[in-house]
C-alpha cells in the first residue's frame, strides 16, 4: 500500500483545525483552476485566430508547387507534364504564368502581378470561392479576374465594356527607350474585368487572372514555358513520393514547395507569436500556482504533531515528504481538471454562440484542440508538481527533532 498517498488523501479531503489553512487551501486550488482555464481560454482563441488568417491562403495556395531554381520560367514539354499527371497521388496540376504587370484605367495606375492560369486551374484552386462578384474568366476573350483592391484603388466595375483596363508589360531585349514614344518598350493588351476576387488585403491588390495564352502572349513566350506548376493532391498521397515522383521528370533543378512552406513567413509569425503568448500567461499562471506552496508549507506547520507521529511510525523523512508532496499535486490535479472543464465549456459556447464578438457580424474565432488540452494539463501539472516538491522539502530533521 502506498501509504504516502493514502495519507495526502486523508489531509486533503478532512478539514483542518484551523480555518484560515482550510480558506487558503481552496484559495490555491481556485489559483489552479484560473490558471488551467486561462492559459486554455488563450490558447484556444489564439487557435481559432491562426485558423481564421490561413483559411484564406490555405484556400488560394496549391498543395504542391513547382518553382524554377534558377531564372523566373521553367521548360516543360507535352511529353513531362502527361507524365506528371500519371503520378500516383496527383489529382489535378495546372501550368500557370506569373509577371509584374502596369495597369492603367481612366487615367488611374496601379502595379500588380499578372498570374495566367490554365484551364486545370479550377481543379487546382476552388475560383468560385475566390470570387466576390462577376464570374471568372473565359478563355480566349481578353477577360481578366482583379482583385477587390484593384477594383478599389482604380474604380474598376465588373463587365464594363465601354471603359476597358489597359496592361502593359516591358518588351523583352535591350532595354532603350524610344523618348519619342515610351510605349513602344511595352507591350499592351485591353482587357475587359469579368469577376472580382476577394482574398486578404495583400493578395487583393497583387493579382491580375487571366488566360494561359493571353499572358503568353503579353510576355512573348512559348507554349513550353510557365513559371510554376501547382498541384491538387489526393488526400491519402504521400508528399515525398510524390515530389520525388515530379523531381525525376525534370532533367533541371527544381524547387517543391508544399502549403507551409509556401507561406513560411506567416507560419513562422503565428508561430512565434503563439510560443510569446503560451509563455506569457504561462508565466502569469505560474505566480498563482506558487501559491500552492505557501499553502503546502502553512499545512506542514499546522500538521506538525502528526509529522512526528508518523515518524515514530515508521516513515522515513523521505516518505513523509511524499505525503505533502501528493497532497500539493492532488490539489493541482483536481484544479487543473475543473479548469479545464470550464474552459472547454466556454470555447464551446463561443463555437456555437459567439457570444464574444469582434464585430457585430463576426465572433471572436475560437478552436477547440485537444493538443491545447494536453498542453494545458501539462503546463499546469508540472508548475504545481515543482512547487509542491519546494514546499515538501520543508519537512526537515529539525522539524522532526
Amino acid at each position: 500500500m502506498n501509504y504516502p498517498l493514502y495519507i495526502a488523501k486523508r489531509y486533503l479531503f478532512s478539514k483542518s483545525n484551523k480555518n484560515a489553512v482550510n480558506i487558503i487551501s481552496r484559495i490555491a486550488i481556485i489559483a489552479v483552476i484560473l490558471g488551467a482555464m486561462a492559459l486554455f481560454i488563450v490558447l484556444s482563441g489564439f487557435s481559432g485566430l491562426k485558423e481564421f488568417a490561413l483559411q484564406f491562403t490555405n484556400m488560394f495556395d496549391s498543395d504542391l508547387k513547382v518553382i524554377p531554381a534558377k531564372g523566373k520560367t521553367l521548360q516543360i514539354t507535352e511529353e513531362q507534364f502527361i507524365k506528371i499527371q500519371k503520378i500516383e497521388g496527383i489529382e489535378a496540376v495546372s501550368k500557370t504564368i506569373e509577371e509584374r504587370i502596369f495597369i492603367r484605367y481612366e487615367g488611374k495606375n496601379h502595379i500588380a502581378f499578372i498570374k495566367g492560369v490554365d484551364e486545370n486551374y479550377s481543379k487546382v484552386t476552388p475560383v468560385d470561392s475566390l470570387l466576390l462578384v462577376g464570374d471568372w474568366l473565359i478563355p480566349n476573350q481578353n477577360e481578366v479576374v482583379i482583385g477587390f483592391g484593384i477594383s478599389a484603388k482604380l474604380s474598376i466595375p465588373p463587365r464594363d465594356y465601354g471603359k476597358l483596363i489597359e496592361v502593359y508589360v516591358p518588351k523583352p531585349g535591350t532595354g532603350q527607350i524610344n523618348v519619342l514614344d515610351p510605349t513602344s518598350a511595352f507591350n499592351s493588351e485591353r482587357v475587359v474585368a469579368s469577376g472580382i476576387y476577394e482574398i486578404n488585403d495583400e493578395l487583393n491588390g497583387k493579382y491580375l487572372f487571366s488566360d494561359i495564352d493571353f499572358a503568353r502572349n503579353l510576355l512573348g513566350l512559348d507554349s513550353t514555358k510557365v513559371s510554376f506548376l501547382e498541384f491538387k493532391l489526393n488526400p491519402s498521397a504521400q508528399e515525398d513520393k510524390v515530389k520525388a515522383g515530379i523531381s525525376g521528370i525534370f532533367p533541371e533543378e527544381i524547387i517543391i514547395k508544399n502549403r507551409f512552406q509556401q507561406n513560411d513567413a506567416l507560419y513562422k509569425m503565428l508561430n512565434s507569436e503563439n510560443l510569446f503568448t503560451y509563455l506569457f500567461v504561462s508565466l502569469i499562471a505560474a505566480i498563482a500556482i506558487f501559491n500552492l506552496a505557501g499553502t503546502i508549507i502553512m499545512i506542514i506547520l499546522e500538521k506538525r504533531g502528526n509529522i512526528k507521529t508518523l515518524y515514530f511510525l515508521g516513515l522515513t523523512l523521505k516518505e513523509i515528504r511524499k505525503v505533502f508532496f501528493y497532497n500539493g499535486l492532488l490539489m493541482t490535479l483536481i484544479g487543473v481538471f475543473i479548469g479545464l472543464f470550464l474552459g472547454s465549456v466556454l470555447v464551446l459556447l463561443q463555437i456555437q454562440y459567439g457570444f464574444v464578438p469582434i464585430t457585430e457580424s463576426l465572433p471572436y474565432p475560437v478552436k477547440f484542440n485537444i493538443i491545447n488540452l494536453l498542453i494545458v494539463f501539462l503546463t499546469i501539472t508540472l508548475l504545481g508538481g515543482m512547487a509542491s516538491k519546494i514546499a515538501s522539502l520543508r519537512v526537515s530533521n529539525r522539524l522532526l527533532s
